[in-house]
């Protein structure tokens, strides 16, 4: 079991969690309209820190995004006594463009700072700042980047891998990511207004936020209690004697539907809820916290998600009428914030919800109420199909330590497939596979020769091709050598399997060619069948649609190809016993003859 140590949220709204909860408490939002603004020529509304805010929290030698990333983890660690620097500390950044790329069009003050570094650079140097000396992990999954990242923490844990986990979850707005969204017709003009019958998009927003988990209670986390008081005039949750949060369950699955539109059916939404709450009694949640952005197709297929999973009695809240949608960060924002609100025996009310405008019959909190329970479930969606839900709880300690689910299990196969691909040949275990092309052009006639069934490839960014081509001649690979009879670990259902992927430069050659539709304010024309594959989790849903995968799907940025850290990944995700199989491995593609792929399929070992 995996608990929770300490926490930050910083927004527009505060610079601690106490802030940020008074402020949502009392009805408070940080969205605003802005006009004439340098990042759009439109306007637009948004949560954005003012000028004032990115001066206090500015840190020499970082960029905006770091210092915010740094800020927030300094902010919760200084509740904490542990050695960051020790070897059994991991940090986990969760982002979906981090510092992307540099202000257009003359930006205002306060938004200067700018690198062509990508998130493992950045992920390095916030470690630097704080101490940590072990590789950093980025979860880079869309909009579901902060709980992805809190689902690893905790399974790192379980693993025994690390005995604490830093997670943070930042992102900052810019031209490129609004445009993006805008170019998505996602944008509401107004403030949003999650499930209602007049929502007519969402609003985008920035933030950092930090949890801080152990594998331990925090009063078991020191040999003797503490010393310093507890925060915020004596706040439950810290201390000898204190109720203790821990993450019972997380799952992530995948809707294997489209890349951008999630399932009408609700189907990735209801397999990861369904999955955190077998076993469990739903009588005891207080809340459902929802993705809740407003936009008519994900609100309405939540809404069905809850329904299927029997959860439409629980009351269902959202937030992004305080906040907006803060991208990395709000799965880890949303988590905290509900931990904060129960410890007050709370159930925050939707801010601009009046009306139900979805099918599902769901229960909306409009308004504050309180409760006496102590357990909510978090979910939330993104682009690629993927969906996350978690459950967390509020429990007396002392607290019996469970055993590790980790205790007992067997491990994984070694890779019987394999696909190497990179801009010279490709090699499909072992043997190499005729093409007389190279680098962009040997991608498309491996296509052509062995594949050409999907038309959808040429519509692809040069990554998903790459990712796309690798899997579908590992699968091929696969399914000659077991005589055309899929394995049960490939199946579409609960026991499917994951897609789990990782790089260094995430979607470097997409963004540029995104960067070329807004890089001019007297054309700017931004596309959005190029937007959406500037994030990198794309290439696992492109592959999940494809082989009708409902199981997990992530993608990883590290700082180097370090196998260690990646088997202690994938190890980690075979802690979810639902997934039997991870078709998994290194794709990168920096430009047309710079790109490799090392893709294999590994099988858990363990009985189910």
């Amino acid at each position: 079991m995996v608990y929770k140590l300490a926490d930050n949220i910083l927004s527009p709204l505060g610079t601690t969690t106490e802030q940020n909860y008074q402020a949502v408490k009392a009805g408070r939002s940080a969205l605003s309209r802005y006009c004439n603004h340098p990042f759009l020529p439109e306007p637009f509304t948004a949560s954005l820190f003012s000028d004032e805010q990115n001066r206090e929290m500015s840190i020499d030698g970082l960029t905006r995004f770091e210092s915010l990333a740094v800020r927030s983890a300094k902010d919760a660690l200084a509740n904490v006594v542990f050695d960051t620097s020790d070897h059994r500390v991991v940090f986990i950044l969760s982002s979906t463009k981090g510092n992307n790329t540099p202000p257009l069009w003359g930006g205002r003050e306060g938004f200067g700072q700018t690198t062509d570094d990508g998130l493992a650079e950045s992920a390095s140097r916030i470690c630097q700042a704080l101490g940590i000396s072990t590789q950093p992990i980025v979860v880079c999954n869309a909009c579901i980047s902060g709980a992805s990242a809190i689902i690893l923490g905790m399974r790192l844990l379980e693993a025994k891998a690390y005995d604490y986990a830093i997670v943070c979850g930042a992102d900052v707005l810019n031209t490129f990511i609004l445009s993006g969204f805008q170019s998505l017709k996602a944008l509401s003009p107004n403030e949003c207004r999650p499930f209602d019958m007049e929502r007519l998009g969402l609003n985008l927003g920035e933030a950092a936020a930090t949890i801080v988990l152990g594998s331990k209670p925090p009063n078991t986390q020191h040999p003797t209690p503490y010393t310093t008081p507890p925060l915020w005039g004596g706040r439950e949750g810290f201390g000898v004697g204190s109720n203790a949060w821990h993450i019972e369950a997380g799952a992530v699955r995948n809707d294997a539907y489209h890349i951008s539109s999630p399932s009408k059916k609700g189907d990735g939404a209801y397999l990861s809820l369904f999955s955190v709450i077998e076993g469990r009694n739903t009588e005891d949640l207080a809340f459902i916290n929802a993705h809740g952005t407003a936009t008519m197709f994900n609100d309405q297929m939540e809404s069905v998600a809850i329904e299927r999973a029997g959860l439409k009695d629980v009351p269902v809240n959202a937030l992004k009428g305080y906040f907006g949608h803060t991208l990395g960060a709000a799965g880890i924002l949303e988590t905290v914030l509900s931990m904060r609100a129960l410890d007050d025996n709370l159930i925050l009310g939707t801010r601009g919800f009046e009306e139900l405008g979805v099918s599902g019959k769901i229960s909306v909190s409009a308004t504050n109420q309180s409760t006496q329970k102590k357990s909510f479930l978090k979910m939330i969606s993104g682009f690629g199909g993927c969906n996350a839900a978690i459950w967390a709880t509020k429990a007396q300690t002392p607290i019996t330590l469970t055993p590790s689910l980790w205790e007992g299990w067997g491990g994984f196969q070694h890779p019987n497939y394999s696909v190497v691909i990179t801009p010279e040949q490709i090699l499909v275990n072992g043997l190499e596979y005729s093409c007389s092309g190279k680098g962009k052009a040997m991608l498309t006639e491996a296509y052509k020769r062995y594949i050409d069934d999907y038309p959808k490839f040429y519509k692809m960014d040069m990554l998903s091709r790459l990712g796309f081509v690798a899997s579908e001649l590992l699968l091929a690979a696969e399914k000659a050598a077991l005589k055309g009879q899929l394995p049960p670990s490939s199946e579409t259902g609960m026991g499917s399997r994951a897609v789990i992927l990782f790089n260094h430069s995430s979607t470097l050659c997409a963004d540029r060619s995104y960067f070329e539709t807004i890089s001019d304010a007297e054309n700017f024309f931004p596309s959005p069948s190029l937007f959406v594959y500037t994030l990198p989790n794309i290439v696992t849903g492109e592959i999940a649609i494809r082989s009708h995968y409902h199981g997990e799907t992530a993608f990883y940025i590290l700082r180097e190809k370090d196998e260690k850290l990646m088997n202690q990944i994938l190890q980690a995700t075979l802690l979810d016993t639902n997934t039997q199989s991870i078709l998994t491995g290194w794709l990168d593609y920096e430009d047309d003859q710079h790109f490799s792929a090392d893709l294999y399929i590994i099988n858990t070992t363990h009985s189910t």
